[in-house]
């Protein structure tokens, strides 16, 4: 596995090394040790697949709060998504600056977004699956999300007018001082 860590600190792009023979390949898409010499958690403790029927589905950008704070690894499965991940953390020099990384099926990259970070996506096809693999179980009054047209994060998504649900469309736009809690994020 070849691991690049993005512009923001402690978020990764993670590219399986395929070795071929007549049959196709085998690849490592999680390894604890390798992880671990990256300062990342690979104990994954719950999986979950989205579906997204149709291309311009947005998702996001969903976070859970502290003591549920998740370490997420995301993988597209089929299809194609722009991922686009947000620094929350209240003491990092990344902080309310976004990432935005192209994944699909074909390369089998996965992103490694860690706790204190806000993450969500948009479909760039029809009929796109990710899988999610977390590090803490999902904890329903724990989550949380951010406007994915917040004008404080200035996101350049490729799309102006998304598929959304009506959650993702009601959280409200940040204001200064937005999630300065050090408690709620580690």
């Amino acid at each position: 596995m070849r691991f690049s860590e993005t512009p923001l600190a402690g978020a990764f792009l993670i590219e399986p090394e395929p070795i071929a023979d007549p049959r196709g390949f085998f690849a490592r898409t999680v390894d604890r040790e390798a992880f671990a010499a990256h300062g990342l958690d690979a104990d994954f403790v719950q999986a979950s697949v989205s579906f997204n029927a149709r291309a311009g589905t947005l998702r996001g950008l969903h976070f859970q709060r502290a003591p549920h704070a998740e370490d997420k690894l995301v993988r597209v499965t089929a299809g194609a998504i722009l991922d686009v991940i947000v620094d929350m953390r209240p003491r990092s020099p990344t902080r309310w600056r976004w990432h935005a990384q192209p994944l699909d099926a074909a390369s089998r990259a996965a992103l490694y977004v860690p706790k204190g970070f806000a993450h969500g996506f948009v479909t760039l096809v029809d009929e796109t699956e990710i899988l999610y693999q977390m590090t803490t179980p999902y904890v329903p009054g724990a989550g949380a999300g951010l406007r994915w047209d917040d004008p404080m994060l200035a996101i350049e998504w490729p799309i102006r007018t998304p598929i959304l649900s009506e959650s993702d469309e009601a959280w409200p736009l940040l204001v200064p001082g937005a999630f300065d809690d050090e408690d709620a994020f580690p």
